[in-house]
């Protein structure tokens, strides 16, 4: 039985020096769909030809290319990550939230991998 409560939500982060020209050229390249830019946390969402996948560009001023990171989206992030830190994965420091947005926290796999967990805090459509 599976300690978290995953949602069928997932987005593959990738680290980029200029988050409009990259989501320009994942349009124009790939065809992805621009689902929103957030300038005040240095985040564009894209979304993929795939259901529920989408792709974040976090903004970095030197990017590490090969550093992408899968988000898994959780119903709630307070029990996921207890359930988990109780069941001995090591967090990267506290959870982060951007209100009206969502609660994220990163955790580690037992090889080191980066994993984010999200809980989406957007109102409902």
């Amino acid at each position: 039985m599976a300690l978290v409560d995953l949602t069928n939500a997932l987005t593959i982060a990738l680290s980029v020096t200029d988050r409009h020209a990259s989501a320009k050229w994942y349009s124009e390249k790939l065809g992805f769909e621009l689902r929103f830019h957030l300038d005040d946390a240095g985040w564009t969402e894209m979304q993929t030809k795939t259901d529920n996948v989408v792709l974040g560009l976090g903004e970095q001023s030197t990017p590490t290319p090969g550093n992408a990171i899968p988000v898994f989206g959780v119903t709630d992030l307070d029990s996921a990550r207890t359930a988990l830190e109780q069941a001995g994965v090591a967090f990267d420091g506290p959870s982060e939230t951007i209100e009206g947005m969502v609660k994220l926290a990163t955790c580690y796999d037992p090889d080191n991998n980066a994993i984010m967990l999200a809980q989406d805090l957007a109102p409902a459509a």
